[in-house]
């Protein structure tokens, strides 16, 4: 088997890489994975007939940070409407949310309902 010398060598390795730079000839452009947000979900509180209104404002403000006034005003629109969007957050936080409230209303025996789906 005969070895090519080392100029036929370096005339090879160069004319491979002119037909590469010939063939190549062109835009490179980086194509980039757009990340997408994670979906949010709602916090819904349900009406029902026997949980106190109070109670309900008492939730919105321990579990969801409102004030007063607005725990109150959510709480008349739970009443009147049969429920309201208390949050909307993603789904780990939104899960933790209704669980919290879930235990605190059963622990002080409401039948209370909170929810949560997909925005």
């Amino acid at each position: 088997m005969r070895r090519a010398s080392p100029v036929q060598r370096r005339t090879h390795m160069m004319s491979d890489e002119d037909d590469q730079t010939q063939d190549d000839a062109g835009v490179v452009t980086k194509t980039r994975a757009k990340t997408q947000r994670p979906p949010l979900y709602k916090v819904l509180i349900l009406n029902d007939d026997y949980t106190p209104m109070e109670f309900v404002v008492h939730v919105l403000e321990r579990f969801f940070g409102l004030s007063h006034a607005q725990a109150f005003e959510l709480m008349l629109t739970v009443h009147k409407k049969g429920l309201a969007v208390v949050g909307v957050f993603s789904f780990e936080v939104a899960e933790t949310k209704v669980a919290q409230v879930m235990d605190f209303a059963r622990r002080h025996q409401h039948p209370l309902q909170c929810t949560m789906e997909k925005e």
